[in-house]
């Protein structure tokens, strides 16, 4: 059942409900256009980029990209510089650009309800188990590096 409880899955039920939605209750809205077009494949590739930079870094330093797992290093060097989560920044970057390829109008309120799910079952446990593993280097890395961007 663990393995149910992580993010690309609960990615992957938002998607379907955004493609549910535009799919069987458009509602007459649309942002159909070459530009919605460009910014949802822009914004999917960026995504894309950033979780891969991350699990790249996770690598490097031979912990564990597992979030219900205490990791045996805390990784503060490329991307993670600029985000200590870049993997969910990722995830909702797609679910952005899902939405928007799509063309789910009302289907946008789930980004934010996404990020919510994210910040409370996965970030805020992993900030606790970084907090008791690596103490006052967590916290000073907590200080300098914003949570999200």
């Amino acid at each position: 059942m663990r393995w149910i409880d992580i993010p690309p899955v609960w990615l992957i039920g938002f998607a379907l409900l955004a493609w549910l939605q535009a799919r069987h209750f458009p509602l007459g809205l649309s942002l159909d256009s070459g530009l919605t077009d460009l910014l949802s494949g822009l914004l999917i590739g960026a995504g894309i980029l950033v979780a891969v930079l991350a699990i790249v870094e996770f690598r490097r330093h031979k912990t564990t990209v597992i979030p219900h797992e205490t990791p045996t290093a805390m990784v503060q060097s490329g991307i993670y510089k600029r985000s200590r989560n870049p993997i969910y920044l990722g995830d909702v970057l797609i679910l952005a650009g899902l939405v928007l390829r799509f063309d789910a109008v009302l289907s946008l309120v789930l980004v934010p309800m996404f990020v919510w799910v994210l910040e409370r079952r996965f970030i805020l446990p992993e900030e606790d188990r970084l907090r008791r593993a690596f103490r006052a280097d967590f916290a000073r890395y907590e200080r300098r590096t914003r949570r999200w961007i």
